[in-house]
C-alpha cells in the first residue's frame, strides 16, 4: 500500500505540479485546500476543485475565513509589501494540515513552494522559520525545490527518492511551465497571480478598514466588488461597475445596508454601509449619480431603500463633480 502524501493545493501552478509529481512518483495523494473567502488565491476553492479534478486527485476544502481574521489583524511576523501576513498564513495552514495528516494517516506534508519565488515567505530563512513554528520540520516536503533544501525524513528513510525531486528556484516560472507541458497540464491560473492581500489596490481598501476600526468578514468580503468611497468616518459607499457587480452587491448586503439607484434612468446599483443619516444618504446619492452617463444633468432623482425592504424613498441631487469623487475615493 503506497504512502499517503498530504498536499496543500491552492489551485495555483506550483501546487498543481507538486501534487502531480507526487502522484507520478506513486504516492497516494490526498489534497487539502484552506479557503479564505475575502482573499482567495488562484481562484479560491473553485480553482482548487478544478485543479484537483484535472489531475485526478481527491480534495478536501476547509473554510478558515473567520479563524484567519486574527492573523490578518495582528500577524506575529508582520506584513509583506501590502497587507499580506504571508509567514503567519503559511504557519497557520501547515498547522491545520498537520492535524489533518495525523487524523487521516498521512505520512508527510507537501507544498508547491519554490525557493526564492516569493520575497517574504520563500527565502531559505523564512522557509526554516515557517517549518519550526508550524511544528512540521522534517515532515514537510517541497518537491519543486527539494534538492536545494535539507533532506526531509521521508527522503532520509528512503520513502521518497530524492533523485527524482527537483531543484527549481527563483521568480521565473519557465521551469514550472515546461514541467506542466511535460505532464500534459494545459489549464492553470496565471502564474503571476496570488492572494488579494498582496494587491496594492486591495490593500488600500483593507487599510481603510483598519483606520476606521471596521475589520470584519462582512466588510472584507465587500472589498472585492465595485468602486469604494469613504463618505464619513462611519460610512462608506460601494458603486457597482457592471451588472455582475450590481448583483454581487445585492447578494452580500447585510441588515442596515442602503441601496441607491437612479429612479427613472439606467445606472449602477450602489451600496451604502455604516452609520447613515439624511445628509450621508444625499452625499452618497450624488456620488452614485456621478457614475452614470447622466452626470452632466443639473439634477437627478435617486431611489434608496434598506436591505429587505420594498419601501423606496426618492431624493433629488446634483451629481457630484469629479473633484468631489476623487477626494473620497479609496481606490
Amino acid at each position: 500500500m503506497p504512502y499517503k502524501a498530504i498536499v496543500l493545493l491552492s489551485g495555483g501552478l506550483d501546487s498543481i505540479l507538486a501534487a502531480r509529481l507526487m502522484k507520478e512518483l506513486g504516492f497516494e495523494v490526498d489534497c487539502v485546500h484552506y479557503h479564505i473567502d475575502f482573499a482567495a488565491c488562484a481562484g479560491g476553492a473553485a480553482g482548487a476543485e478544478k485543479a484537483a479534478k484535472d489531475i485526478g486527485v481527491p480534495l478536501r476544502i476547509f473554510d478558515i475565513t473567520k479563524e484567519y481574521l486574527g492573523i490578518l489583524k495582528k500577524p506575529a511576523h508582520g506584513y509583506g509589501a501590502n497587507v499580506n501576513p504571508c509567514i503567519d498564513c503559511k504557519i497557520f495552514m501547515l498547522k491545520k494540515a498537520k492535524e489533518y495528516m495525523e487524523k487521516t494517516g498521512g505520512a508527510f506534508l507537501v507544498t508547491g513552494e519554490v525557493l526564492g519565488e516569493r520575497p517574504m515567505s520563500q527565502r531559505k530563512d523564512a522557509l526554516n522559520l515557517i517549518e519550526k513554528n508550524a511544528g512540521v520540520r522534517g515532515i514537510l516536503l517541497r518537491p519543486l525545490s527539494a534538492k536545494l533544501l535539507e533532506p526531509t525524513i521521508p527522503e532520509k528513510e528512503g520513502i521518497v527518492d530524492r533523485d527524482k525531486l527537483l531543484d527549481i528556484r527563483g521568480r521565473s516560472r519557465k521551469p514550472q511551465m515546461s514541467l506542466a507541458e511535460k505532464f500534459g497540464i494545459k489549464e492553470y491560473p496565471n502564474p503571476s497571480g496570488g492572494c488579494l492581500l498582496t494587491d496594492p489596490g486591495f490593500a488600500k481598501r483593507v487599510k481603510d478598514l483598519f483606520k476606521h476600526n471596521a475589520v470584519d468578514v462582512d466588510n472584507l468580503l465587500l472589498l472585492k466588488e465595485g468602486r469604494h468611497y469613504r463618505i464619513s468616518d462611519g460610512a462608506k459607499l460601494v458603486v457597482g461597475r457592471d451588472e455582475n457587480e450590481n448583483m454581487a452587491l445585492q447578494k452580500i448586503a447585510i441588515p442596515g445596508d442602503v441601496y441607491l439607484k437612479l429612479k427613472y434612468k439606467q445606472g449602477p446599483v450602489s451600496l451604502l454601509r455604516g452609520k447613515v443619516d439624511d445628509d450621508i444618504i444625499k452625499h452618497a446619492a450624488g456620488i452614485a449619480a456621478y457614475h452614470t452617463k447622466f452626470r452632466h444633468e443639473p439634477s437627478l432623482e435617486v431611489d434608496y431603500w434598506r436591505r429587505g425592504s420594498n419601501i423606496r424613498t426618492t431624493v433629488s441631487v446634483k451629481p457630484a463633480s469629479q473633484t468631489e469623487v476623487e477626494k473620497i475615493r479609496i481606490q
